[in-house]
């Protein structure tokens, strides 16, 4: 642990990417502790995908991928494959847990301070805008035959970021770590939205209008907190199955439910001990079943990409696989650092003393790390099979192994220098008891 004192401010001048509170340090580092392990499984899964499509029992993952384990449930629109169900219903629980992230992100973290929220919430879309142009421009120039893919490399996969963040950073400036949350989080907003309405094609009204019953009661009862508990899982089915039957992206369903439990805690008759937040609390229950369960069996069921008798470089050469792999690789870089270098340019902020250029270089590069949703937004645009839909697989993986082995490299040498720093403080505590820390070699 760093010991340093406050250092002062010039007036007027707000810095970019300051510590956070500690209540908000705390939660921080409880994700990333839970995402390292989710991260890993989430890998393991993709490895374990690609190996057995490129095996001699290839078929079989593809057989398995199709098997439809409810073939009687086409009245609500159930009889849908095992692949499919991991995508719509097993990623529905990890868009609740980005659902309970989000609001309270909004109500009780960083994002309720719109002085703390611009920088995250312009990265993120700079973010975002910078991979589709990349793409659009590539896929036009090629033909513009995969311009229905556009929002393929504008997704962070916030358990893969942080999982490599927390593996390489450990010295890294928590402000760092935040940033990266946050920016995630608005990213999760941003392509649940861009889900919502570029990738339904027809919706069915009825059932749509009839899932805002379940949703209603759902956080009706979410606000008796133990009363009626037993009854919050089947209302969220019964959400699940409408919005799926409306023709809405089921996990849509997910976001909504998080959006209903309340964040700020309650007091229970003594204002001196209060309740911890019932966001807080399912966040901790299902986080561990979103990133070891629902994220890994999907990753299983998305990666699984065949490359036997594939064209190599047909596969390299196509506008889909480029245009992914440098959205993914230049375009989030590009508008990430370029949006944080513009806002401290041209307005009053400035990054803290803490953190250099390079740190932002680093976690830009971990903004690139697409995978889960970008593997979803592909599927949707594509299709599980075909050409189109193996390909867009090939360049996300790629992509996002490109994108985390270069925030490698940079955070790395950052990590050592930062380590190198905290030690000389240490030292100087030691010493006097009173850490130097405006002596510091140049970053």
């Amino acid at each position: 642990m760093n010991h340093q004192p406050p250092r002062p401010e010039r007036r007027g001048v707000r810095r970019l990417f300051a510590r956070t509170s500690w209540p908000e340090a705390r939660f921080v580092a409880d994700v990333l502790r839970t995402e390292t392990v989710g991260g890993a499984l989430l890998l393991f899964g993709a490895v374990l995908a690609l190996l057995w499509a490129n095996s001699p029992w290839g078929d079989a993952y593809a057989e398995l991928g199709r098997w439809v384990p409810w073939p009687g449930g086409s009245a609500l629109h159930l009889d849908i494959d095992l692949a499919t169900w991991a995508a719509d219903g097993l990623l529905a629980i990890f868009f609740f847990v980005v659902g309970l992230e989000l609001k309270r992100a909004f109500v009780a973290g960083d994002l309720r301070d719109p002085r703390r929220a611009v920088l995250p919430v312009v990265a993120a879309i700079c973010g975002m805008m910078a991979p589709a142009l990349i793409y659009v421009g590539v896929t036009v120039a090629g033909g513009g035959e995969g311009l229905r893919g556009w929002a393929v490399p504008t997704a962070t996969d916030i358990a893969f970021a942080l999982a490599v963040l927390a593996l390489i950073g450990a010295h890294l400036p928590q402000g760092l770590r935040a940033f990266l949350l946050t920016l995630a989080v608005v990213d999760d907003l941003l392509a649940i939205t861009i889900i919502a309405v570029f990738y339904t094609d027809d919706v069915s009204l009825l059932p749509l209008l009839g899932a805002l019953a379940p949703i209603a009661l759902f956080g009706l009862l979410v606000q008796r907190r133990r009363t009626w508990w037993w009854a919050l899982v089947p209302l969220a089915l019964v959400a699940w199955t409408l919005v799926h039957a409306s023709g809405v992206h089921a996990t849509v369903a997910g976001v909504l439910l998080g959006f209903t439990v309340p964040v700020l805690a309650g007091r229970n008759g003594d204002p001196r001990r209060p309740m911890p937040g019932l966001a807080e609390h399912l966040e901790h229950v299902w986080r561990p079943i979103s990133a070891g369960v629902a994220v890994p069996v999907f990753a299983f069921f998305a990666a699984g990409v065949s490359l036997r008798g594939a064209d190599l470089g047909a596969v390299v050469t196509d506008p889909i696989v480029l245009g992914v792999v440098l959205g993914l690789v230049v375009g989030k870089c590009v508008g990430v650092l370029g949006s944080t270098f513009l806002l401290a340019r041209f307005t009053r902020a400035s990054l803290d003393e803490d953190i250099s250029w390079s740190d932002l270089l680093g976690v830009s590069f971990l903004a690139g790390i697409g995978f889960t949703v970008s593997l979803l937004i592909g599927e949707l645009a594509f299709g599980s099979d075909g050409v189109a839909g193996g390909n867009v697989k090939a360049a996300v993986l790629g992509g996002s192994l490109i994108s985390a082995l270069l925030a490698t490299v940079v955070l790395r040498r950052r990590n050592r220098f930062h380590r190198a720093i905290a030690l000389k403080e240490q030292v100087d505590l030691d010493r006097d008891g009173v850490p130097d820390v405006y002596q510091r070699p140049g970053a």
